[in-house]
């Protein structure tokens, strides 16, 4: 659910020229696509949930990444493009596959074994919250003001809320909970870093994707043998959760958000992250039959308001681009 550097335009940054769409993606409407990438990123939680019921976190993560590396590994195949060169672009794209992928990820199954896939996926929408902090202290180009200060305290307002706070948060899990906020600040923070280091790069969003997922897939092969042992069995649905997971959720969600950048650029593709944890708590609340107080919706409201006051620029600023 997390997108390279040159989609994620930096806040201060000027307007870049974006790469064509590709032309598969021209015939259908923009909006669907739009809709699809919202679903595709919702139901992610409830894959995770349902992959953590068989196999362990670490492995659902490892799966993920294998299935979206092969998916984008593939398309590079077919459109005849290279992978980057240079050791500093690869040394870079390590730390970008760790803070943006293996760790958030990780954490992300890691929480569901405790809390539900609807308060994963609220969670997740903090990540506009920390990545204005995050800018403010790491992106010295990043001018606070008193609107996107406003942003954050009103959003973490809504966390507190969603965990009901004022009574023992809920019964939720306070080391889930942690470790899911953990993983949407992980975000942020591998967003700073990519804007530090590869906003320059000329190599492709694909090849540069295609890389991330590769050095991220490595990183977790060889971390999981160490504390995970091989499954005894391999439940159909589990294993069909994580490979949608990976497929769906890491490897044709990225193509999905790539073609809508480069068609209407980074404000619009960007509000896919108010979707999100609407998706996640319906599924969640259908399909699996979580418990839902009214502290959640109305706290996920009180998030996703705050996460816009932070992301609201002015118009020769693209916003930032947060994704799960």
């Amino acid at each position: 659910m997390s997108v390279p550097a040159r989609l994620r335009p930096a806040a201060s940054a000027p307007p870049s020229t974006p790469e064509p769409a590709p032309a598969v993606h021209r015939s259908v409407d923009w909006r669907i696509r739009f809709a699809l990438l919202g679903l595709i990123w919702g139901f992610s939680f409830l894959f995770i949930k349902v992959g953590t019921e068989a196999f362990a976190p670490l492995q659902v993560t490892l799966g993920r990444m294998v299935f979206g590396t092969v998916v984008l590994v593939a398309t590079l195949l077919v459109k005849r493009d290279r992978l980057p060169r240079g050791k500093r672009t690869w040394l870079h794209l390590t730390v970008a596959a760790l803070l943006l992928n293996a760790l958030p990820f990780s954490l992300f199954a890691y929480a569901e074994l405790t809390i539900p896939s609807t308060l994963a996926g609220i969670c997740n929408a903090t990540t506009p919250l920390w990545s204005m902090v995050v800018s403010v202290v790491a992106l010295s180009e990043d001018k606070p003001t008193r609107q996107r200060f406003a942003g954050v305290g009103l959003g973490f307002l809504g966390v507190l809320t969603v965990l009901g706070a004022w009574q023992g948060f809920s019964g939720q899990d306070p080391a889930g909970t942690a470790m899911a906020l953990i993983a949407g600040a992980s975000y942020a923070v591998g967003w700073a870093y990519v804007r530090r280091t590869l906003a320059g790069t000329r190599t492709s969003n694909l090849a540069l994707s295609s890389s991330q997922l590769l050095l991220g897939t490595v990183q977790l092969a060889l971390v999981t043998p160490f504390f995970t042992s091989v499954p005894t069995s391999f439940p159909i649905l589990p294993v069909l959760s994580v490979v949608a997971l990976g497929a769906l959720g890491t490897g044709v969600a990225f193509l999905l958000q790539y073609a809508l950048v480069a068609e209407k650029g980074p404000t619009i593709a960007v509000m896919v992250t108010y979707l999100i944890p609407v998706v996640a708590t319906a599924a969640g609340v259908l399909l699996l039959h979580e418990r839902l107080g009214w502290n959640e919706p109305v706290g996920a409201v009180i998030v996703l308001a705050g996460a816009a006051l932070t992301q609201l620029r002015t118009r020769t600023r693209p916003a930032a681009e947060p994704a799960p």
